[in-house]
């Protein structure tokens, strides 16, 4: 591993880390060590860390802002790529804009409804990064990322960099091919957009915080949506139903304000919220037999 930091570092490829504790880099605050941690200063930096990486055959997997990530005590081996300031270009062409992995959403939301571009209200409140909204299709609202993407620039694991048209990305409630077909990167996004009136946009904007605000505990270190809605059903009235609310295990708690949301309500580790989860899904599957699935993605070693 010191010859793979050392060529890295050689390269200037951008911040290059051993051990990295990854409670620094996800919305929760729990999760172990990253064997090494990348953050890469540029796209071009990111695909010459892409070919150390494959050269020596290292395990990898990227992450954005850590809002829907639940990473293990134990970490995770191999490489851990985390797309920030240095992937957060933006360029605004009449009604489409191309914009890069690391930019957060929330601020990405605010700078295009100063522009009167309208379409990307839903993302005002979403406390997480492009490249992971387009790879998880995020949404809320009632809109997704389905909604507005044009097309995605991805860097797959041969080195291969390749624009994907919506279509390609075979987006579904809360997936993308990139989580099970074709695994990547998300490197750039282009969103088209529409023209719109800035004073409906922002009160739009405000009114979607406002309902954020209200009913989710995001003053507390969580992860976002723990579960995917089993619809019909909703995850949230099912925990809520199932008198879960306030439920703890260690410092892992079910949100008193809703119930599809995991708090670190303080010092709670991975394995708190790993037992939480289970608990939940035995519960709900016991009382009404439906089975729940994560929407939160679990990374590392168990």
């Amino acid at each position: 591993m010191e010859k793979i930091v050392e060529e890295l570092i050689n390269l200037n490829v951008g911040k290059v880390n051993r051990n990295e504790l990854l409670a620094h880099h996800t919305t929760l605050k729990v999760g172990g060590p990253a064997e090494l941690f990348i953050e890469p200063s540029s796209i071009e930096n990111l695909q010459k860390t892409m070919e150390v990486i494959r050269k020596h055959k290292l395990k990898w997997r990227a992450i954005g802002r850590g809002s829907n990530l639940l990473v293990s005590d134990e970490g995770i081996q191999g490489a851990v790529i985390k797309l920030d300031s240095g992937l957060s270009t933006l360029k605004i062409n009449e009604n489409e804009i191309q914009v890069g992995a690391g930019h957060s959403l929330v601020s990405l939301a605010m700078i295009i409804s100063k522009k009167g571009l309208t379409g990307l209200e839903f993302a005002s409140g979403i406390p997480g990064s492009v490249g992971g909204a387009v790879y998880m299709n995020a949404g809320a609202h009632g809109s997704d990322i389905s909604k507005i993407l044009k097309r995605a620039h991805i860097l797959f694991d041969n080195g291969k960099m390749e624009w994907l048209s919506n279509e390609e990305m075979e987006f579904s409630y809360r997936t993308s091919v990139l989580q099970k077909k074709r695994p990547g990167i998300v490197v750039e996004a282009v969103f088209h957009l529409k023209r719109g009136e800035k004073e409906e946009i922002n009160a739009l904007i405000k009114r979607n915080k406002e309902y954020r605000k209200n009913t989710q505990p995001w003053d507390s270190p969580c992860a976002g949506s723990i579960f995917r809605n089993p619809l019909p059903n909703y995850a949230g009235q099912l925990i809520e139903q199932a008198e879960l609310k306030g439920y703890a295990i260690g410092g892992a708690k079910v949100s008193e304000m809703h119930g599809n949301f995991i708090v670190n309500a303080g010092g709670a580790t991975a394995d708190d919220v790993l037992k939480l989860i289970e608990h939940i899904k035995k519960t709900i599957l016991d009382l009404y037999n439906i089975r729940m699935e994560t929407e939160v993605e679990i990374v590392g070693q168990h």
